[in-house]
């Protein structure tokens, strides 16, 4: 399952983020509409679920401020990255279960339950100092124990829980104790880390006979890295270009590309979808695709695929559509932002109710959701436009209330549950927390953001490249590769 997800962003929202989506590049057609969610920018890493890992897990007990305490286990998720690579990260949402075998999708602090957490920063700082970043012996050395991996990973767990629920974390064994008195102890705010891959915005309109855009480039490959490429399939003449009109075949962090549409093009529309290979920066957050489940925070990464993806409409007259959607955490829900720029209104549904959007007007129309609530909806224009948007609000860490399932509240510190809340996979259920068998042996840096480089945690086999593109094409490590393709002039 590779659908096509995004995103796009509004320079002039501030706390919202736009959707737009990932691209089905496993092939040069696709059927059905272009579907959009809120992933990172228009693109990012789309990941799967595992388990909680018994060898980096251990016991933590919940001190909430109410005096009531509860017992848990706290550790590393391994999550397999879709297209090729592995994931490892922590919960930041300790009282949601995890549901095993949900696809998750990389998202900026703003679109997750860190959208107004002060201690985010040092979140970071946790993840930059601990295990796995750190190994066992490096960490040990620092707080004078030998450390286990169960040890290490359940100590930097409640670390961040401590950081990320507002609640007193404590691990059951006396050396992790150490370990998450020094990280919190320590902490210091660092800033955000940069997306793997997104462009944004995600979707441009026009005339034929102009470039389409700008489309800006965001990324953390390195300079250059970003290959680019025009798909056989695309209108005739229609290519990607740079500001000055050139053709593209690289790009860096910020560069800006367009869609040059030749004067006299039929009218249509056209995509354009990236891949990439890079390791995701530790802290970048992963939210749910597929429902509600508990937010996760990167501690590592192999090299992974990365995807993103924009789209593009033009005529010479009449409506000329675009539309970007924009999770906005702070007023709890979404923000479509419909623009003609055409020289006629254009009218489209919204869930319901119709609105009008004027030549030349852009309009931004808010779609209240409560927290957890999914939404799927899609809209459509003349000369095949049409995008469907889905995803789900998941913007807050759950509340303190009924204790979740196979959890113990207690007074006195208990045997945790294995796993908690609940264990099951599927849509039923799942972990706490969960992890990835680690290592001992490589070192990290401190008070410094970087790439997810493990000790010795190591990559799982790649999931094999999505069918087409690996017939298509050879991706270099660390680089990514543009395509671009007419999309059908009907409805899909």
């Amino acid at each position: 399952m590779f659908s096509v997800r995004g995103r796009g962003t509004a320079r002039r929202l501030a706390a919202a983020t736009l959707v737009s989506g990932l691209v089905a590049v496993g092939t040069m057609t696709m059927a059905g509409p272009a579907m959009a969610d809120d992933a990172t920018g228009a693109g990012g890493v789309k990941a799967k679920l595992g388990k909680l890992s018994k060898e980096e897990s251990g016991g933590v007990e919940i001190s909430e401020k109410d005096g009531s305490k509860w017992s848990v286990n706290g550790g590393l998720f391994n999550m397999q990255v879709e297209g090729g690579g592995s994931l490892f990260t922590y919960c930041i949402d300790l009282r949601t279960p995890a549901k095993h075998d949900f696809d998750y999708k990389e998202v900026g602090w703003d679109q997750s339950s860190l959208h107004d957490n002060d201690n985010a920063g040092k979140i970071l700082w946790i993840l930059e100092n601990g295990y796995p970043k750190l190994s066992t012996k490096d960490l040990g050395e620092k707080v004078g124990v030998d450390l286990s991996k169960s040890e290490a990973a359940a100590g930097t767990q409640a670390a961040i829980w401590t950081l990320s629920d507002d609640v007193t974390a404590k691990p059951d064994a006396k050396d992790a104790r150490k370990l998450t008195k020094y990280l919190l102890e320590n902490a210091k705010k660092l800033e955000e880390p940069k997306p793997s891959l997104s462009l944004s915005p995600s979707s441009v309109a026009g005339k034929s006979g102009e470039k389409l855009g700008p489309i800006t480039v965001n990324t953390n490959v390195a300079s250059g890295g970003v290959k680019v490429a025009a798909v056989p399939g695309a209108a005739a003449g229609v290519k990607v270009v740079n500001k000055a009109g050139e053709p593209v075949t690289t790009a860096s962090n910020g560069d800006e590309i367009f869609f040059d549409v030749p004067a006299g093009t039929a009218d249509g529309t056209a995509e354009l979808a990236v891949e990439a290979t890079t390791k995701v920066q530790l802290g970048r957050a992963f939210v749910s695709i597929d429902g509600p489940s508990q937010t996760l925070i990167l501690a590592g990464s192999s090299d992974s695929t990365v995807t993103a993806k924009a789209t593009a409409a033009w005529a010479k007259k009449g409506v000329i559509p675009a539309v970007t959607v924009a999770k906005d955490c702070a007023k709890g829900g979404l923000e479509v932002i419909a623009s003609n720029e055409g020289d006629e209104d254009w009218t489209f549904d919204l869930k319901g109710t119709s609105y009008t959007v004027a030549g030349g007007e852009t309009k931004t129309i808010p779609v209240k959701l409560a927290e957890d609530e999914a939404y799927n909806f899609t809209i459509t224009g003349p000369n095949g436009f049409e995008q469907t948007f889905e995803g789900v609000l998941d913007c807050e860490t759950a509340t303190p209330g009924p204790k979740p399932s196979e959890t113990t509240p207690t007074t006195e510190p208990s045997t945790p549950a294995s796993p908690s809340p609940s264990t099951t996979d599927g849509t039923t259920g799942g972990d706490t927390t969960g992890g990835t068998t680690g290592g001992d042996t490589a070192g990290g840096t401190t008070g410094t953001t970087g790439g997810g480089d493990l000790a010795e945690t190591g990559s799982s086999n790649a999931t094999p490249m999505i069918a087409g593109i690996a017939a298509a094409l050879v991706v270099v490590g660390g680089g990514a590769v543009f395509f671009l393709r007419k999309k059908k002039a009907t409805g899909h």
